[in-house]
């Protein structure tokens, strides 16, 4: 089979976890990587052996590259993501794939009519804790599912907003810890519950309000069609990255996830059903979890087998229509003059 070739769009930290993905996928060659920062550029094309170039319009015309990774900002996933789509690329973005919900509807309708593969990056689907937990959902071997708790602290000091001010604005990221932290969580909640009935939700500014117009902190509750209520917290003004912690209700017993381990809990006995990952050799940060590369490694199967990948735009739209809720739930409830400044749709 001809090999594929492959471009990374953003420089940025999460990057070099896509650049080292594909540099150990057999069959798919890192053909060139893409920033205004030319400095940064230079450094990874050097790192992993590929061309450096300074304009994204470059690659529409490169017959050698097929996939587009996105790892741009925010708000510059969707007019990428459509510029390669219509250059007949195929793309992986980041998440969020959109910043508003408006542009991720439009993407959801130019990648089902443009016969081409668009994957979202929610990586944490492929963690073995998360393949066990759906797979318990799905088979009831636990009976019923109940509820779900998910609380997720995190850290992010000025410097994090400053020296990348795209971020922490309505304009360019799209949100504060909902859109950029915790869509992760979001995104696992509503894989494992199914479709959703209603949504409360609050969100606040406790810790950055000095730095930034979004929310920092945002807590929700969430009731599913199936009967189940989920509990969600989430903030980036803890002193530190701790690991997401999960717990899963069922009639017959729950799961917990601490630690990055997840737990059965049965008949009045513990049994650990999977421990933490092992990070040796890489790249990027330990609470990222490990699984892009899994993520990308099944998105490469896809494209060669001709199979759709699953989380695709329509997929990677329903994290994005859960945050848009708990903003509007927030908004009803407070009628937050600074809020007023996000944009809507």
């Amino acid at each position: 089979m001809k090999e594929i070739g492959a471009a990374i769009v953003g420089c940025g930290n999460i990057s070099t976890v896509h650049a080292q993905a594909l540099s150990e996928l057999e069959g798919v060659q890192l053909c060139a990587v893409v920033d205004t920062d030319l400095e940064r550029t230079q450094s990874l094309g050097r790192e992993y052996g590929c061309e450096a170039l300074g304009d994204i319009h470059q690659l529409t015309q490169r017959s050698d590259i097929q996939v587009v990774h996105l790892c741009t900002p925010h708000h510059l996933h969707v007019p990428m993501a459509l510029m390669m789509l219509k250059s007949g690329k195929h793309v992986l973005t980041e998440k969020p794939m959109s910043h508003t919900l408006a542009e991720g509807r439009q993407l959801v309708e130019a990648a089902s009519t443009s016969g081409l593969q668009l994957g979202v990056c929610f990586q944490n689907r492929y963690n073995e804790s998360s393949i066990r937990i759906k797979k318990m959902t799905s088979t009831g071997e636990l009976g019923r599912l109940v509820g779900m708790k998910a609380v997720l602290t995190w850290y992010r000091e000025e410097a994090y907003y400053t020296q990348s001010p795209w971020r922490g604005q309505w304009a360019t990221e799209g949100g504060g810890v909902l859109m950029n932290q915790a869509i992760h969580t979001l995104d696992l909640l509503q894989w494992f519950g199914g479709e959703i009935a209603t949504v409360h939700g609050s969100v606040t500014t406790d810790a950055l309000g000095h730095c930034i117009e979004v929310e920092d902190t945002a807590h929700a509750r969430v009731r599913f069609a199936n009967g189940a209520t989920a509990i969600f917290y989430a903030t980036n003004g803890y002193v530190e990255n701790s690991p997401l912690e999960l717990e899963i209700v069922f009639e017959k017993g729950r799961l917990i996830q601490r630690s990055h381990s997840l737990f059965l809990q049965k008949d009045g006995a513990e049994t650990m059903l999977c421990g933490a990952p092992t990070y040796d050799g890489f790249t990027g940060r330990s609470y990222w979890g490990i699984s892009h590369v899994h993520l990308i490694q099944h998105y490469y199967q896809c494209l060669k087998s001709g199979t759709p990948f699953p989380i695709d735009a329509l997929e990677g739209l329903k994290a994005l229509q859960l945050i848009h809720e708990i903003y509007e739930s927030s908004d009803s409830a407070l009628h937050d003059s600074k809020r007023s400044k996000r944009i809507r749709g």
